[in-house]
């Protein structure tokens, strides 16, 4: 038995009668009333553990909890359960982190522990201003809805944020944990952006949780001094977001008057709010320098302790600092300059004339489904950071819709390059003219490493990401890719990946004549990183514990390498598969199990399916391995085996019943296997429909959409589910399956570019 709280963000007032606002701090004097085997946690240290008697004549502990400073009711928790504990005291802050007893016992939070004191220190350092409390309680949950909850003083987090276990090979590696760190320092931060001083209201929620998430950052390469900051935040932050923000959402802070009931707060707890905060804080203490960005944060915590504050305070705060002295020169006031980020949805792309050193910004939108009624007339305040020719210039600003550098036009000479937005200091997008980008695909040919990782990275994500909504032609993107048999960043190799085999075509890409193209030029540019990685792969596998992008990255490449029919990759993953199936005690290097488990299966006969399916039945293997599995044993090249699994998935007794959907939705989306799976879908409709209903149909669907060219696939498809499916679902379903046709029709002629430019260009 275990009970937790979680008040963030209305929920305080369904424990106790209250003002439930984040405006309306108080103090809390709390006492708990609880079985004697359990131990109440709450927010302040106890001051006082009693016995009362019921009437009935049972025993009961009173515990009673000191007066606690004056805060938010969202922040106000408790825990009350049968936990262990570890513990260290930090500059006269007690530490003690609970946990599940075996868990405690087997070391898997000694981790957490040694560096949560750390990070107190260093984020008191940095920010010059003291922790309030005396204790502080890191509880770790078997579940708990959210990442973690900085309850001051009492925070609690799910196992897996809390928890890394020694020796395991997954976990021990650094990079899960200095993730899983830096997911904690951020907590730690947000106890001084969330708690010391809270926004005023939940409109300005960003503050708390765009500034934590920016020190999570930092703190984490502090912690894990052999991460590379600038391009964990680039692949992990800014990249992701700014696709999801291109769809233009919302801003990031929006008036209180836009938010009205719980159900549009809940709806603030996104991206948007973490990452995109996250991302202007970043562009905001690049442009002032982290010296005046964290002076101004310490005399901002410090007016506003134990308070309230909205981005306005913070943003006078900034300027009375920038005020007082006079290197770093702002073209407006802080205000105008932060404003324009925070209340404007979207963000600018940067079009570049080299001719004419002319810069222009407009709202980055999708030109493809532009309708005549959006307007889309939003200007920034801009700070450039570039470079000219591998030297870095002064920072400039564009604070006009367009504006002309003469220090920015380009002589005739081909080694005359500009780049903008070094080291992606600004959130936005680039658009540079053919003849730079020639310059810049030029010089990657001859010399990779004279433009940053971290710019390479947001050459192809931009330009890539400028094909999408109809910028510039595709023959642009792929220009880039040339140089790629230089390129030894696994997470530039990804973006790159991500972008021209996107994860849900794998299985239609291959009936098409790109499919042989593609294979010879990418395989061709893969070898140099391939061999590199493999190399670990087959000699020394934990020699990449300290590669932070190997941990994430490099399943995609292997994979990528294998789908392309490498066969050193079809080989090693027999091979491994072998070892693995002669002796199941060894372990597939976990970085990629996943593929070598698919290759093993798809490579070898039914012995092979079949020892995978023995391993899964085996009630001892871990959950990543069970999905591993499931996964492996749809990638079969026997459509026997692929039919076979179907059924084994009907049945009950084989399967618990949620694994079915996953076993349809897995050969559904395999090359061989849509056809397969829809047939037996549509055989054992009746018999799946009581199990599983409208959202597996739905899901099965969607997958078909991608191979839907013709109304006549349409109409096949439609004569199933009209027979199915409700009226109005009907509808619903006849749009997804239109729209999915339009795609496929526009990606066809999309593959017809890509696969002549590649005739073209397979062989340089």
């Amino acid at each position: 038995m275990l009970i937790a709280s979680q008040m963030e963000p209305t929920y305080a007032r369904r424990v106790y009668p209250c003002f439930d606002e984040p405006a309306m701090k108080a103090t809390f004097n709390i006492r708990i009333i609880h079985d004697p085997s359990y131990v109440a946690l709450s927010n302040m240290p106890a001051i006082d553990v009693s016995e009362v008697k019921d009437e009935n004549g049972s025993l009961w502990t009173v515990t009673t909890f000191n007066t606690s400073l004056k805060m938010s009711t969202y922040l106000t928790a408790f825990v009350i359960c049968d936990f262990d504990y570890v513990t260290r005291t930090e500059r006269g802050n007690e530490i003690r982190i609970w946990a599940r007893k075996e868990a405690v016992k087997n070391g898997y939070v000694d981790y957490a522990l040694n560096i949560t004191g750390p990070i107190f220190s260093f984020l008191e350092d940095v920010l010059n201003v003291s922790y309030p409390l005396l204790k502080t309680d890191l509880v770790a949950l078997p579940d708990f809805g959210v990442g973690g909850m900085e309850n001051w003083g009492l925070m609690i987090f799910q196992e897996a944020s809390l928890m890394n276990i020694p020796g395991d090979e997954f976990t021990s590696r650094k990079a899960m944990i200095a993730l899983i760190v830096s997911h904690e320092l951020g907590h730690q931060a947000r106890e001084w952006f969330g708690n010391l001083v809270t926004m005023s209201w939940w409109n300005d929620l960003w503050l708390n949780e765009g500034l934590a998430s920016y020190f999570e950052y930092l703190g984490a390469a502090f912690v894990e001094p052999k991460l590379s900051l600038d391009k964990v935040f680039y692949a992990r932050v800014v990249q992701p977001v700014l696709r999801e923000d291109s769809q233009i959402i919302r801003s990031l802070s929006a008036g209180e008057d836009k938010i009205k009931g719980s159900f549009s707060l809940m709806s603030l707890f996104d991206n948007i709010t973490y990452s995109k905060g996250a991302s202007i804080t970043w562009m905001l203490s690049g442009f002032l320098t982290e010296k005046l960005f964290t002076r101004a944060l310490t005399s901002y915590l410090k007016e506003f302790s134990f308070s309230n504050a909205n981005q306005d305070d913070l943003w006078t705060h900034i300027q009375m600092v920038v005020d007082a002295q006079d290197e770093v020169k702002l073209p407006a006031s802080v205000k105008q300059i932060m404003d324009s980020w925070t209340c404007q949805n979207g963000f600018p792309v940067l079009t570049l004339n080299l001719t004419t050193g002319t810069i222009r910004q407009e709202q980055f939108f999708n030109k493809k489904n532009r309708k005549s009624t959006d307007s889309y007339n939003n200007t920034w305040i801009i700070p450039i950071s570039w470079m000219r020719n591998g030297s870095s210039q002064p920072l400039t600003w564009l604070d006009k819709s367009s504006k002309m550098f003469p220090e920015m036009q380009v002589s005739e000479s081909e080694y005359d390059w500009i780049l903008l937005n070094v080291n992606l200091s600004g959130y936005y997008r680039v658009n540079y003219d053919q003849l730079n980008l020639k310059r810049i695909a030029h010089l990657l040919e001859k010399n990779p490493k004279g433009i940053p990782a971290v710019s390479r990275f947001q050459l192809i994500d931009d330009v890539f990401a400028l094909t999408d909504f109809g910028y510039v032609p595709i023959e642009t993107a792929l220009e880039l890719t040339k140089y790629l048999a230089r390129e030894d960043e696994l997470f530039i190799w990804n973006v790159v990946l991500l972008n021209l085999i996107p994860d849900n075509l794998e299985s239609t890409l291959k009936n098409y004549e790109v499919y042989p193209l593609l294979k010879k030029y990418l395989l061709k540019r893969m070898l140099p990183i391939y061999h590199y990685y493999a190399g670990f792969i087959r000699q020394n596998v934990d020699a990449l514990e300290d590669d932070h992008f190997a941990q994430v990255y490099l399943e995609k490449l292997f994979a990528t390498a294998c789908w392309l029919g490498l066969q050193d990759c079809l080989d090693l993953s027999s091979e491994l598969y072998a070892k693995w199936m002669d002796n199941p005690e060894y372990e597939i290097p976990f970085l990629i199990r996943r593929t070598v488990c698919c290759y093993g299966v798809a490579v070898g006969s039914d012995k092979e399916w079949n020892f995978a399916w023995e391993m899964y039945n085996q009630s001892d293997s871990a959950e990543e391995d069970e999905d591993i599995l499931l996964y492996a044993m749809s990638c079969a090249k026997e459509s026997w085996l692929l039919y076979r699994y179907l059924q084994y998935g009907l049945s009950d007794t084989l399967f618990s019943s949620s694994c079915t959907p996953v076993i349809i939705s897995h050969v559904v989306s395999k090359d061989i296997g849509h056809r397969i799976a829809w047939e037996f879908v549509t055989e054992n409709w009746p018999l799946l429909s009581e199990g599983y209903g409208k959202e597996l149909l739905h899901d099965v669907l969607k997958v078909m959409g991608r191979f839907v060219k013709t109304d006549v696939q349409i109409q096949e498809l439609q004569v199933f589910y009209n027979a199915t499916l409700e009226e109005d679902e009907r509808e619903a379903i006849t749009l997804l399956l239109e729209s999915a046709k339009l795609e496929n029709i526009e990606r066809i002629k999309l593959l017809i570019k890509v696969a002549s430019w590649l005739e073209k260009n397979v062989d340089d």
